[in-house]
């Protein structure tokens, strides 16, 4: 395109508020639109940005597909709106770009999916972490050998708050760590199972606290541990090998990618430990969000979905978050993944 994408965004929330952000700082997008229930958030988000009169600030959604020129949409709304917003957009001929999860249903991710290539418009899932430097580096890091076979991996992801009222720990937070294992491995699991426990919202059996494992063709499994009831703040994922042992802890700002050498020497009929150091992986540090909203912007310029977050990566996600809400319902029942 030779002129600014225009790009009208729906939800200006704790996490809309990051995209506008980052949409209006690009100089390859222009906000025309900013779609918001509360018009004293949409004011208060027009003074924090300096947002210009000519962005028009709404709280009717069904207003904007009149805009002249839109060219895209930002979706920053609670999963279950995402089907229909999505689907009105793609059909009123915009590309779109939206939080996680694609939607609640594979079958409604496929469908859109499946609209976005009939339409020839770009379908952008925003995965962040899939763009954070550290993942980057640590997928170098396990495709050159450095941890030797690779055995098992493990991730845990608490905190205090947010309490989701829309979907349980498992899709609020599992969707990040799965992304994650799935680009290290180059695999995606064909088997999971997951227990869960509720407190908080036993009306609606939201699970505050989830265990997951998913087992991978290679046969390397991943244990997941969420839960949104633990001051106990942790952003920690691991995968382990014979050699050693890659860490992405997200709260070790200045070193967040480690890796933990050390195997076993076989002495007699006893095994030691040996070549035990820790590396610092250096990183470079750019805002993962950043990158994200420039590879949609390029994605739109340049006819290319993108190979890590495009609609069928979402769709993929989505489809495992199904299989461990299965087992969950059937508490921990394996689930075969097709």
């Amino acid at each position: 395109m030779t002129h600014p994408i225009n790009i009208a965004i729906f939800g200006a929330g704790r996490w809309g508020v990051h995209l506008i952000r980052n949409f209006h700082q690009h100089p390859d997008s222009q906000i025309v639109a900013i779609v918001d229930s509360n018009p004293d958030r949409l004011q208060a988000v027009r003074e924090r940005f300096q947002l210009p009169e000519t962005v028009r600030l709404v709280t009717d959604g069904s207003t904007i597909w009149n805009l002249p020129n839109l060219d895209a949409v930002v979706i920053a709304t609670p999963a279950v709106t995402h089907f229909p917003l999505i689907s009105t957009a793609l059909e009123n001929g915009c590309h779109v770009f939206t939080e996680k999860p694609l939607t609640l249903s594979v079958s409604d991710s496929l469908q859109l999916c499946e609209l976005a290539q009939q339409k020839q418009k770009q379908l952008f899932v925003d995965h962040t972490y899939l763009f954070h430097p550290a993942v980057e580096e640590g997928q170098r890091v396990i495709q050159s050998g450095k941890l030797g076979e690779l055995r098992y991996g493990y991730a845990t992801r608490t905190h205090l708050e947010p309490v989701r009222q829309d979907v349980d720990a498992l899709w609020d937070l599992a969707i990040h760590d799965i992304g994650i294992f799935n680009q290290w491995l180059g695999e995606k699991p064909i088997k999971v199972k997951a227990t869960g426990t509720v407190w908080l919202q036993p009306e609606s059996g939201l699970s505050d606290l989830v265990i997951a494992n998913l087992t991978y063709p290679s046969g390397f499994q991943a244990f997941l541990h969420l839960c949104w009831l633990n001051p106990d703040k942790q952003r920690r994922l691991a995968a382990v090998g014979t050699q050693g042992t890659l860490i992405f802890d997200e709260l070790q700002s200045e070193a967040p990618l480690t890796l933990q050498h050390g195997y076993f020497n076989r002495i007699d009929q006893t095994w030691k430990a040996a070549g035990l150091n820790r590396e610092i992986i250096p990183i470079q540090h750019r805002e993962p969000l950043a990158q994200v909203c420039d590879r949609f912007l390029d994605s739109i310029q340049n006819h290319q979905p993108s190979p890590i977050s495009s609609g069928w990566v979402g769709a993929e996600l989505v489809n495992i978050l199904g299989g461990l809400s299965e087992s969950l319902k059937a508490d921990g029942q394996p689930i075969l993944l097709e």
